[in-house]
C-alpha cells in the first residue's frame, strides 16, 4: 500500500502543473494538466460512444493515463525549441504555426517519446505488475495508435485542447486562433470530431 500511496501522491502533482502551451501564450491562471485530463476523458467517453464499436472502458483508461508521463517529463510544445526571449517576438511567434522539416519532426517526436516513456516507467516502477503492465500498454496504444480506441482518443485529446484555446480566446482574445486552425486542418480526420469542430466554430464565431 505504501507504493500505491507514493504513486498517487506523485500523480497528484499534475493538479498543480499548468499546461505549458498556455504559459507560453501568457494566459492568466492557465488550466493544470489534471484539469485537461478530466475534460478530455469526458469528451473521449461521450463522443466515442457515438462512434460505435469502441471499448469505452479502455478509452477512458487511455484518457486517464495518457499524460501521466508529464509528472517527470513535463509538458512540451512544438514551439519549445524556437522560443525567443523577447516578449514582443514571442507574441508574434504565437501568431504562426511552427514548421519543421520531415527529419526535424521525426527527431523531435522520437526524443519526446523516449523522454516520456522513461518518465512513465519511473512513475509506475513500484506499482503491482498488473496495473504497471496495463498502463504501459495503454500509453503505447495512445502514442502509436495501435487500436481504434488509441487512435480516436489521440484526436479527442487534441479536440479538448482546441476547445480550451477557443475558451481562452473568448475570455482574453488570446491565443491567436490562426495557427490553431492551420494545425486542426492538418490533424483531425475523424468524422465525428470534424462534425464537433464545425459546431464549436459556429458557437464561438
Amino acid at each position: 500500500m505504501k507504493d500505491l500511496l507514493d504513486f498517487f501522491i506523485e500523480v497528484g502533482k499534475l493538479k498543480r502543473m499548468p499546461r505549458r502551451g498556455w504559459i507560453i501564450n501568457q494566459i492568466k491562471n492557465p488550466e493544470s494538466i489534471a484539469e485537461h485530463i478530466f475534460r478530455s476523458a469526458l469528451m473521449g467517453w461521450i463522443i466515442g460512444e457515438m462512434k460505435g464499436n469502441i471499448n469505452v472502458e479502455k478509452l477512458i483508461k487511455i484518457a486517464l493515463i495518457h499524460d501521466l508521463c508529464e509528472v517527470y517529463a513535463g509538458d512540451t510544445t512544438p514551439y519549445d525549441s524556437i522560443l525567443p526571449r523577447n516578449k514582443k517576438k514571442l507574441r508574434e511567434l504565437m501568431k504562426t504555426w511552427p514548421r519543421f522539416s520531415t527529419s526535424e519532426k521525426k527527431k523531435k517526436i522520437s526524443e519526446k517519446f523516449r523522454k516520456e516513456k522513461k518518465s512513465l516507467q519511473k512513475l509506475i516502477s513500484k506499482l503491482p505488475p498488473k496495473p504497471k503492465k496495463e498502463i504501459i500498454k495503454l500509453w503505447l496504444d495512445y502514442e502509436k495508435g495501435l487500436t481504434p480506441e488509441g487512435r480516436f482518443f489521440h484526436q479527442a485529446d487534441r479536440m479538448e485542447n482546441f476547445l480550451q484555446a477557443y475558451e481562452y480566446w473568448k475570455k482574453y482574445e488570446n491565443p491567436p486562433l490562426g495557427p490553431w486552425w492551420l494545425w486542426a486542418r492538418e490533424f483531425f480526420d475523424d468524422p465525428i470530431l470534424l462534425k464537433f469542430m464545425k459546431v464549436l466554430e459556429k458557437k464561438f464565431h
